[in-house]
């Protein structure tokens, strides 16, 4: 295990942004990552990063949903939210049922140690024995 001097957790200085939230109090937020100067300066240079997030709701509860949008401008993220905000939400749910029908597939046979149990099942107890 690497020990705390050994990881590098200094910030990158020429990868900083600004963070700007914006929301319409109903359906989702916009977040736009401004870059920025090591003197908070805007920096030019750089375009602004544009993130969407959603929530869709399962039987576990809520399910935040991150999102890019495509966008040069705060008028055109929030023209693109939509868009975007469906995509993330159809490929969520695909990868839900994805891994809902991994789990329904998947098959314990005997001397594997499903389900935690040691190889050859718990043993002992019963009178009926598989070979």
């Amino acid at each position: 295990m690497a020990s705390a001097a050994d990881l590098d957790i200094s910030m990158d200085a020429a990868s900083l942004y600004r963070e700007e939230i914006y929301t319409d109090r109903k359906i989702g937020t916009i977040r736009a990552l401004v870059p920025v100067t090591t003197l908070g300066a805007t920096d030019g240079a750089r375009p602004v990063v544009y993130t969407g997030e959603a929530q869709i709701m399962t039987q576990m509860g809520p399910l935040p949903i991150n999102f890019d949008i495509e966008a040069k401008s705060l008028a055109e993220a929030v023209a693109g939210y939509a868009a975007a905000a469906k995509i993330a939400v159809e490929r969520t749910v695909r990868e839900l049922q994805d891994m809902r029908r991994q789990a329904a597939s998947s098959i314990v046979l005997p001397g594997q140690g499903g389900a935690g149990f040691p190889p050859g099942g718990l043993g002992g107890g019963g009178k009926i024995q598989i070979p």
